[in-house]
């Protein structure tokens, strides 16, 4: 798995990080999202095989600030559209 920065953003006191998480499998490719601030982390993995769909995602996080504990329901709302 490779976890590439995708921005940094300024979250209450502290400094979040934004990466997309990219894995490959012998047939194909899957992307996820990671935010890392401070002692808190969060991930949520194989998202899309979209590249470009988890990256705008995860520019999105960055762009909106968000944060570790709320990232799981970011994704769950991005998933309905």
């Amino acid at each position: 798995m490779r976890k590439l920065l995708v921005g940094e953003a300024q979250c209450r006191a502290f400094q979040a990080r934004y990466y997309l998480l990219e894995e490959e499998s012998e047939t194909s490719g899957s992307y996820g999202v990671q935010i890392e601030m401070e002692d808190e982390e969060a991930a949520v993995r194989d998202l899309s095989p979209s590249r470009q769909r988890v990256e705008a995602l995860a520019e999105a996080l960055v762009r909106g600030a968000v944060t570790p504990v709320a990232l799981r329901d970011v994704v769950d709302d991005w998933l309905l559209e």
